[in-house]
């Protein structure tokens, strides 16, 4: 494997790893967050994107 595809496919993983803490810390539903971790984790790059574009936002406990 060249160096390009190693950090390709670490920059997905941290990404990835990234986007499953958000949909966790989400105001979605349970069945929903579930559904977005195996999308995303089954499909990593299509699912990114499609939760990127229509996913459930994370509530880090911000501003009220």
């Amino acid at each position: 494997m060249n160096l390009f595809g190693s950090v390709f496919g670490l920059i997905i993983f941290v990404l990835d790893i990234w986007a499953i803490a958000s949909i966790i810390n989400s105001g979605a539903t349970g069945k929903s967050k579930v559904i977005w971790v195996l999308v995303v984790a089954i499909l990593p790059v299509a699912g990114l994107i499609a939760w990127w574009i229509a996913g459930p936002k994370a509530n880090y406990g911000g501003r009220r």
